[in-house]
């Protein structure tokens, strides 16, 4: 069993690392082109500022290119994010609803540590050059 874990390792963490930027990427798209539309009004600064980053920063994960520098900077907002606008109201994510930017923060935050991993655009600029 230990065998088949090793063998797979790689590619399981290329899958989380790709779904995690997909769906970060929505977050910027739903804030910077309102595609899906969020049903609320967000301030302009988190919608230009954290909608770059999370669009951007979320295709640039998910694909594996500039990985560890996108995977930087999404971390850094998601704790950002977490204090600004939920450790305000209550100590614990469970208490302020900001259990998704704490998880975000440190996904992001072992996907810097680690790197693209074995699918990514990063892997095939290198062996081309």
């Amino acid at each position: 069993m230990k065998a088949f874990i090793e063998k797979i390792e790689p590619y399981t963490y290329s899958l989380m690392r790709m779904a995690v930027g997909f769906l970060f990427l929505w977050h910027g798209s739903q804030k910077l082109l309102n595609f899906p539309p969020a049903g609320y009004s967000m301030p302009a600064h988190i919608q230009f500022v954290a909608g770059p980053v999370e669009l951007i920063g979320g295709f640039l994960i998910m694909t594996g290119l500039l990985t560890r520098i996108s995977a930087f900077v999404a971390s850094g907002q998601m704790a950002f994010a977490y204090w600004l606008a939920h450790g305000t109201h209550a100590l614990l994510p469970i208490q302020n609803q900001g259990e998704l930017a704490a998880l975000y923060c440190f996904v992001f935050l072992a996907i810097w540590a680690r790197g693209p991993g074995r699918w990514a655009v990063e892997n095939l600029l290198k062996n081309s050059g």
